[in-house]
């Protein structure tokens, strides 16, 4: 068995989502950390940061054609959006068979790219080196209706709740613990990237109205869903289970899952399945962690597919 190691280099690694993953490559049997590039931190001793991380690997400021020189085996784009392209050009020119997992919206509705929804996409990878991490609400939208494509009567409607490390760390008012406190913050109420992603990639148009809590992580997604048909609870629960069995990171539970019990958390959890009067609408719940299985875990998801790794390596189940 190849059980060979590869180089890994992190674009944007101060944020919330890139020191989620340095932990899980810390932990990887693998995958060695070959750079790190941060702006901000230029300088410093990572293990300084992350106590997990040996040896004396510091923080580079590194533009797109020294990221390429690097010559790695794959690169973890963590940046905002707007900012992958360079990247994506240099390292492709210097060196193409490198996989790249970008984690903005740069390339979600790019068909070239594979997009990396493990769950529901991993039977159509076809060795793509371009992967495209979803967003974390698009994540949570997508394996909330999923099961129940072939059942829809119309849009779902999607109430979404993000911890504010959702917002990044460039101060906004939707990182702001002083104006969050005591509130919730509603934004992007139609046309929000996540709600075009999903309505792409689900091939159903879906309306999202996301809102920002004073929780640091985790989302909750409350799904509400007209069926074509009169439905029992249990059959819509046995369609979840059918669609996410022996899946390790999709849990599905009865009572509608708590924020506060996901983060930290690997997977995602769904349930609440409840029936209106009448058969033909169910409201379902989905929590996950935004930073993890909306973020950093399924990247690593991707990247260990992508590189012939078990999927979960480095990944507590």
């Amino acid at each position: 068995m190849n059980d060979r190691t590869f180089t890994l280099g992190i674009v944007g690694a101060r944020g919330h989502t890139g020191a989620e993953l340095i932990k899980l490559v810390a932990a990887h049997p693998r995958l060695q950390l070959a750079f790190v590039s941060s702006r901000e931190r230029a300088g410093q001793r990572l293990g300084d940061h992350h106590p997990e991380v040996q040896g004396e690997l510091r923080y580079e400021n590194l533009d797109a054609d020294a990221v390429a020189a690097k010559g790695v085996d794959a690169v973890i784009l963590a940046l905002p959006n707007g900012l992958a392209a360079p990247f994506v050009a240099a390292i492709d020119a210097a060196r193409p068979e490198t996989v790249i997992v970008d984690l903005s919206a740069d390339y979600r509705f790019e068909g070239s790219w594979y997009y990396g929804l493990p769950e529901l996409t991993r039977s159509g990878y076809n060795g793509e080196r371009h992967i495209s991490n979803p967003g974390c609400y698009a994540t949570a939208m997508q394996l909330a209706i999923h099961p129940l494509l072939d059942l829809l009567a119309g849009p779902p409607q999607c109430f979404g709740v993000s911890g504010y490390s959702g917002a990044g760390t460039s101060p906004s008012d939707k990182n702001n613990p002083e104006l969050l406190a005591d509130n919730l913050m509603p934004y992007a109420l139609t046309n929000h990237v996540h709600e075009r992603e999903v309505s792409a990639h689900l091939r159903v148009p879906v309306e999202f109205m996301p809102h920002v809590a004073p929780h640091f992580r985790g989302i909750t997604m409350t799904v509400n869903l007209w069926l074509n048909q009169v439905q029992a609870r249990e059959q819509i629960v046995a369609c979840f289970n059918e669609a996410y069995a022996g899946e390790p990171l999709v849990e599905v539970v009865d009572e509608a899952p708590w924020v506060s019990r996901i983060a930290g958390r690997h997977g995602v959890q769904i349930g609440g399945f409840t029936m209106a009067p009448g058969g033909k609408r169910v409201v379902v719940v989905a929590t996950l962690d935004n930073l993890l299985k909306g973020a950093a875990t399924q990247a690593m998801q991707n990247l260990n597919l992508a590189l012939g790794i078990d999927e979960l390596a480095s990944i507590p189940h």
